[in-house]
């Protein structure tokens, strides 16, 4: 917030015009399985969950069962990789266009819950994966999922691929093509 607030001051005292683009939950790779997300440590749902689901974590801890929801788990907004990149053009092209600065949510509008997630890895995957319950973590709200119709109006975005299982199933493929490359890196050592 701090960043947006001195952008739109750099814009008013110098006419440097910027685009802030707010993520909601980035999950997916390419479909092409070039490109996709690797954090160490990681931390995102996904990727969590589709490591436990292919042993390379003794299970996925879910943070809360006993939320407001509709299973009792957060319920969040995922946005898949491709759909931020070209939210990022469509951004882009705007400012070219002469585009005032302005501040963007980027989601699907639809909301999947810490279960459904793992639901939807283990048809993915084809087996089960492993669960163990958590507490809260302060701070987490039942459900953040996002409002993104002005940048659907204003930037002429839309995202496509809203599905969770496409999402879960191109980060799958990611997460099988680097634990091959893994795999091999380690017999040649």
């Amino acid at each position: 917030l701090m960043v947006e607030q001195i952008l739109q001051d750099y814009d008013t005292a110098y006419g440097l015009k910027s685009t802030c683009l707010r993520y909601f939950n980035a999950a997916g790779a390419d479909p092409d399985g070039e490109l996709g997300e690797r954090h160490d440590p990681e931390t995102h749902l996904v990727p969590l969950v589709l490591q436990a689901g292919l042993g390379k974590r003794d299970a996925i801890t879910v943070f809360g069962t006993d939320y407001d929801t509709h299973d009792g788990s957060c319920v969040r907004d995922y946005i898949h990789i491709e759909d931020l990149c070209s939210a990022h053009l469509a951004a882009l092209r705007r400012l070219q266009k002469g585009g005032k600065s302005d501040v963007f949510n980027l989601g699907n509008g639809a909301g999947f819950s810490v279960l459904e997630v793992i639901r939807v890895a283990e048809d993915v995957l084809g087996n089960r994966i492993p669960v163990q319950p958590g507490q809260r973590r302060p701070g987490d709200p039942p459900v953040l999922v996002a409002e993104a119709n002005r940048a659907r109006t204003e930037l002429n975005w839309q995202p496509v691929h809203t599905d969770l299982h496409e999402i879960v199933r191109t980060a799958s493929d990611w997460e099988n093509r680097v634990s091959a490359q893994d795999n091999m890196l380690r017999k040649r050592a």
